[in-house]
């Protein structure tokens, strides 16, 4: 039997899912309290994973008030996915160089992933198909053989993540369009057409940035009429 997690962990791991998962939105207001009940632990561990979150720049401390869920903001959106397009286009440049061997291994590899999101968009699986689609372009980037990009590209995953189930949720025409725009990649892979393949990569995360923006416009007008401020001396 493994050891059980420390507390500050276990309080940690709970409202980072919240979080990334979109349970807790950008400018919601989150107490220590309430996660302590949740896991039936003291304040003192909690407050320890929201210092940690803090730091992560996921919550907003505030004193003797609690914590605000940070919003994805306009700027992290277009950061983000401007490093993806680097990070991936790179990356599709290097796989269409492999040996036709290795990368017909991969656009197999690759068109199995695309059968599988096509059965969660089939089944609503949101949540579901949005790990599948970081993992499609994970994959890529991984078959890069360039172990310092994929950390990079790793560390960005809860940012995708938290724009992704913004993005595509709830949204079945942005689930089909994407799933479209992913067999047309792997077909201009398969090709070794790396100037198209950039092409539609742009216009992928062009879609991408536009569902990520238009649902966290409302959250960050939200935000903005919080009643919520910081004490003095808290940034």
């Amino acid at each position: 039997m493994g050891r059980a997690l420390p507390t500050s962990q276990r309080a940690y791991d709970y409202a980072k899912e919240r979080i990334l998962e979109g349970i807790l939105a950008g400018g919601e207001l989150i107490s220590e309290g309430t996660v302590a009940d949740a896991l039936g632990v003291s304040r003192t561990p909690v407050r320890e994973a929201f210092l940690r979150l803090e730091a992560e720049g996921l919550l907003r401390l505030y004193p003797k008030r609690g914590a605000v869920v940070v919003p994805v903001s306009a700027k992290e959106v277009e950061s983000v996915l401007e490093t993806r397009e680097l990070i991936e286009s790179f990356a599709a440049e290097k796989v269409a160089a492999m040996g036709a061997e290795a990368l017909g291994e991969l656009v197999g590899e690759l068109r199995d992933q695309l059968r599988e999101q096509r059965k969660l968009r089939g089944a609503g699986e949101g949540k579901a198909f949005v790990a599948a689609d970081q993992l499609f372009h994970q994959m890529i980037v991984a078959a890069s053989d360039n172990p310092i990009l994929l950390d990079l590209y790793a560390g960005l995953r809860d940012r995708q993540q938290r724009m992704g189930l913004y993005a595509v949720f709830h949204d079945d025409d942005r689930l089909r369009a994407t799933n479209h725009q992913h067999v047309e990649l792997v077909d201009l892979l398969e090709r070794g057409d790396v100037a198209g393949y950039r092409t539609a990569l742009r216009g992928h995360l062009r879609g991408t940035r536009a569902a990520a923006l238009g649902r966290q416009d409302g959250r960050d007008r939200a935000v903005q009429d919080s009643s919520i401020h910081p004490s003095t001396g808290v940034d």
